[in-house]
């Protein structure tokens, strides 16, 4: 089975970096209609990045993954078709409209806001069409190995990054709160705001908290695990991160899976990886990190803060004046941002001025204690590393230097089997030295720098008993390359892939399919559904709705388990029976737990 890096790229600097850094595919936001509004592209910038992913085998997946209006179906599927004219591999699509549509044969990947969490629902979608499915965040690894037993569809799963606290696709607080539809590409990020939870009569048992805010994802260790579960494609989550933790995390990931591959696992793109740094997940972006469901339920929230907190790095030994003295022995340098929390539990921050052995001297003197644990959320140095070029990657060929009928040829073949040759018209020359003029031959044409290859092997079959210019070496070699890379371009364009369904009946739906145009209605009745109700993006109705449905509970996060599932101290005292709601801004919202189901949802109060 081969083993998909699927890497985000904000844009085509970004995509080609993830490309740089291992990735096997790249996800990038299409001119309009995807699920982050704030990183679109240009067709030609999609069409460029697919001529520099194909080169190395890479994939490109365009998102069109909003829930589209009537009057925007249309043009959807107009640039659908220009997405498909520019190469790309697949898209990454919400609306079951599309799949009313007639639509160019290409690769449909259902979404992961399609709500895919369930052996029944992904093996619905894939008799629907879609080629491939991205889990739910929330699967298990229990659920993964059962969904790769009742469906043969290509799996995907996120391995890295922030977590929506709700299920995808079922998230409406923001458009409630806001106006900003998370299904529609807007999202306010509501989990992240802080909030005091309240008890009966409307105590305060926890205040200014931020209750809903995840811990990113981090499935490190248990990658051989979800590749034995079935899945095929470990995608990293982060279109509007920056590039540091696109290249850092791409260039971990890649080590990682590498590390798997022999007999039951191969690559699924070409060439080899060269890393001028040190990959480190705890260098780049993160809140601290959790491995989500994937081993069951378990403490995950950021309750003190929704921003990065960085890499552990030691702890305060002693506090002077104008200076801290920190423990450990994590390099530190001018420009580093440090943090740590206060007695109140809130983060606190400080910038590094300046560095004398362990002792920094911060920009404005922080309010520390002895003993207090910090953090480096700001890398000076290794952000500076990878402001440059940090990796670079090459397709392995073998070259065949040859006389032929009125001068010579040099062929060029990938570690793909792809061959391109060309040939150079000259009278041959007698070499004085054969052994010299054939190493001359051999030097000249390894010389593979500023192209996309590197030589495996080069074999001079003239025997060295011929001279050639170094000049007439050097285009020869030069235009071997650029064919190469052109056919190779030609070689990875993607196959048709045009839309199959299968009979396949689903059952009634509501509200929480998203349905906001004719045609996807008419796709849930043409298998067999009714849709009872239009998506609240529409009908901007919310009572006795779910904002949020989220496998997360605070109950248990707080300790306080309704079926005692929970194994740790309880962070405040909460009654069994008592009902509890959250506040923020003076909004009410009410906090509901179907125990048998093991989910929360959180309801307009």
């Amino acid at each position: 089975m081969k083993l998909e890096l699927l890497s985000p790229a904000k844009n085509l600097d970004f995509g080609k970096e993830a490309i740089n850094h291992g990735a096997d595919a790249v996800y990038i936001g299409a001119p309009a209609f995807g699920a982050r509004a704030a990183a679109t592209n240009s067709i030609a910038d999609i069409e460029a990045l697919v001529r520099y992913a194909h080169l190395f085998g890479s994939k490109v997946f365009a998102t069109v993954n909003t829930i589209l209006f009537d009057d925007e179906v249309e043009p959807a599927v107009t640039m659908i078709r220009r997405l498909c004219d520019a190469g790309v591999d697949a898209l990454i699509v919400q609306d079951m409209g599309l799949l009313e549509c007639d639509l160019p044969p290409v690769e449909l990947h259902a979404s992961t806001q399609c709500h895919n969490s369930d052996a029944s629902r992904v093996a619905f979608l894939g008799k629907a069409g879609f080629r491939r499915v991205i889990l739910a965040r929330e699967t298990s690894l229990e659920q993964m190995r059962a969904i790769r037993r009742a469906t043969a569809v290509d799996l995907e799963a996120f391995v890295h990054g922030a977590l929506c606290v709700s299920y995808s696709g079922q998230c409406y607080m923001s458009q409630y709160l806001a106006g900003r539809s998370g299904n529609r590409g807007c999202c306010s990020q509501p989990c992240r705001s802080s909030y005091d939870l309240l008890g009966e009569g409307g105590r305060v048992l926890l205040k200014n908290r931020h209750l809903l805010s995840l811990k990113d994802f981090n499935a490190s260790a248990h990658l051989a695990a979800m590749a034995g579960a079935g899945i095929s494609s470990f995608k990293i989550e982060g279109r509007l991160k920056d590039l540091a933790y696109v290249k850092n995390i791409t260039a971990h990931y890649r080590r990682l899976l590498d590390g798997l591959m022999g007999d039951d696992y191969s690559r699924a793109s070409s060439g080899r990886c060269t890393f001028f740094f040190t990959p480190d997940q705890e260098r780049t972006f993160n809140r601290g990190y959790t491995d989500y469901f994937l081993r069951g339920r378990q403490p995950m929230a950021s309750l003190a803060t929704q921003k990065s907190i960085g890499k552990p790095i030691g702890s305060v030994v002693a506090v002077g004046r104008g200076t801290v003295t920190v423990g450990g022995d994590e390099p530190l340098a001018a420009g580093d941002g440090l943090c740590f929390f206060d007695g109140d539990g809130s983060l606190r921050g400080f910038s590094v001025n300046e560095v004398h052995g362990r002792v920094v001297t911060p920009n404005a003197m922080p309010s520390i204690r002895q003993g207090t644990p910090l953090w480096r959320n700001n890398d000076r140095c290794f952000e500076r590393q990878l402001e440059g070029r940090s990796a670079e990657r090459r397709v392995a060929v073998n070259l065949l230097f040859s006389r032929v009928e009125g001068g010579f040829a040099l062929e060029m073949t990938d570690e793909d089997g792809v061959r391109a040759e060309c040939r150079v018209e000259a009278a041959p020359t007698q070499a004085e030295n054969p052994e010299r003029a054939s190493a001359m031959v051999v030097k000249q044409l390894s010389k593979l720098g500023g192209t996309p290859f590197a030589a495996r092997s080069v074999v001079d079959a003239t025997g060295g008993h011929f001279f050639l210019p170094v000049s007439t070496l050097n285009e020869l070699r030069r235009r071997a390359a650029d064919e190469l890379a052109r056919l190779r371009v030609e070689h990875f364009r993607p196959a048709p892939a045009p839309l199959e369904p299968q009979q396949a009946v689903y059952p009634d739906v509501d509200y929480r399919a998203n349905v906001v145009n004719a045609l996807a209605e008419r796709f849930y009745r043409r298998h067999g559904a009714a849709v009872t109700e239009r998506g609240v993006e529409q009908t901007a109705s919310y009572d006795g709705k779910a904002l949020m449905t989220t496998k997360y509970c605070l109950r248990y996060e707080l300790g306080c388990c309704l079926r005692g599932k929970c194994h740790f101290q309880p962070d405040v005292d909460i009654a069994p029976s008592e009902s509890l709601m959250l506040r923020n801004n003076g909004r009410l919202f009410r906090l509901d737990f179907d125990c048998s189901q093991c989910i929360m949802r959180v309801l307009p109060g």
